[in-house]
């Protein structure tokens, strides 16, 4: 089960790839059933197999200080069994019905998914709608998945210089909001995990009236529905408790966080920007700009920064830009690169400042606007032909204060972005007092101690 960074960044990709062509995207089909639980349907009949997705308004945001973890660590434990359905059988009988299931969890939300063929897709929305009321979680069962969670966070990031930076830039990012503590759980708050942390958030979130199942492929929209009915619809409803976040300051300073280690091979470095998502931006105007901006600084070789830095300066092995504009509270905009063997790091992070200097000096032509559109457009092919994709894209959109006409409509909106409006984003949201820095640093075993 995968924590939050990656699974966040792949589908604000895909959310920002819909092309400024068509007028629709997915053509989903919704109903809302009597309990609550939102129910959305997207046709794809190109293969006899279905993508079938829960998806909870809950994520690691909304975590209780000093309970950092729960969320990922609940995800784990559904796992665990119903009365219906033993421990560990829930993933083994997808498995021998041909299919494969997961889980993620994002600071956003929760969501749990099977791909199987569509003659099963009854069979998978009985085990998940048994699970969302009735799980049963031994007290065994809960100590030896928190060991397994424990050595997830050693492997993926303790032992990852990478990742351990990321983690620490995110948190001198986000000054209050609780985006600053780490998906997986800070090690210490994670000892501290019980099965009674675990129930309580549990019943306190899961609930039909705060999910949202979403099933893509070779579907009826009828159909759907009327399983939906039968096994999700019986569910009662929970009072859910509104999700309160503490609000983030003004920013005022520029942040810098340097992580030296013996263990880094490919020295990097990074800058994260506090920016308007898409569900928060005052303008609406600024995340398709934002979105057309990341796609001129990074959208392939011929990018302004691949050009800059690795081709023309010859100085960085790589350089990108992106935009995480799916969140329930504020996104981020980020730029990274890393140098060539022998390239001395000021001299890429210099680089990489003065490409920002020219963006909010010069801003950007209607041209390159213009050519960021048509690869916007290329991509979407890809998303609209994935089903998993598809429930991906609606599921972050729906968990996170958006609706299906605002993603159906994001075509509309890509296409009226003029060269102003990407120039006017990058200097509402490019301001060195609202960003952290991270430099990943190679050092000898005897500096690491010191």
């Amino acid at each position: 089960m995968r924590a939050w960074r990656v699974w966040a960044a792949s589908v604000a990709l895909m959310t920002a790839v819909v092309p400024p062509v068509w007028a629709q995207v997915f053509n989903p089909t919704t109903k809302t059933l009597d309990n609550g639980l939102q129910v959305v349907v997207v046709e794809n009949h190109r293969a006899p197999i279905a993508s079938h997705m829960v998806w909870y308004k809950v994520g690691a945001a909304d975590e209780t200080p000093g309970k950092s973890g729960i969320a990922h660590f609940l995800e784990h434990l559904m796992f665990k069994g119903t009365p219906a359905v033993p421990p560990g059988e829930f993933s083994k009988i997808v498995a021998r019905n041909g299919g494969r299931d997961n889980a993620f969890t994002s600071s956003d939300y929760t969501a749990y998914f099977q791909n199987i063929a569509v003659d099963r897709l009854e069979l998978v929305m009985k085990m998940e709608a048994d699970r969302m009321r009735n799980l049963t979680l031994a007290e065994a069962d809960v100590k030896s998945e928190l060991e397994v969670v424990k050595e997830e966070r050693r492997s993926r990031t303790d032992n990852d210089p990478a990742a351990l930076l990321h983690e620490r830039l995110e948190a001198a990012l986000f000054l209050n909001h609780p985006y600053r503590r780490p998906i997986i759980g800070w090690p210490d708050e994670l000892n501290g995990l019980t099965r009674d942390d675990a129930l309580a958030f549990y019943k306190r979130w899961y609930a039909p009236n705060n999910a949202i199942l979403i099933v893509a492929g070779d579907v009826e929209p009828a159909k759907v529905f009327a399983l939906a009915e039968t096994y999700y619809g019986p569910l009662k409803p929970e009072s859910v408790p509104p999700r309160i976040r503490a609000e983030e300051p003004p920013q005022a300073g520029a942040r810098q966080v340097t992580l030296a280690d013996p263990r880094v091979k490919q020295p990097s470095w990074t800058r994260l920007y506090v920016a308007p998502s898409q569900a928060t931006a005052a303008d609406k105007t600024v995340p398709p700009a934002l979105d057309v901006l990341a796609e001129i600084l990074s959208g392939g070789a011929t990018s302004r920064l691949y050009k800059a830095l690795v081709v023309d300066q010859g100085l960085a092995a790589s350089a990108s830009a992106w935009y995480e504009s799916g969140a329930l509270d504020q996104g981020t905009f980020g730029f990274a690169a890393s140098p060539r063997p022998g390239v001395a790091m000021d001299k890429v992070q210099a680089a990489m400042n003065a490409e920002i200097a020219r963006l909010l000096r010069d801003g950007v032509s209607e041209d390159e606007v213009r050519r960021a559109k048509t690869r916007l457009r290329a991509e979407v092919v890809y998303a609209r032909d994935s089903l998993h994709t598809a429930a991906r894209v609606l599921g972050e959109a729906l968990t996170t204060g958006q609706g299906v006409a605002d993603v159906e409509d994001w075509p509309n909106r890509i296409d009226a972005v003029t060269a102003q409006q990407v120039a006017a984003a990058a200097r509402a949201v490019l301001d060195d007092n609202a960003s952290a820095t991270g430099l990943l640093l190679p050092a000898r075993l005897q500096e690491a101690r010191q």
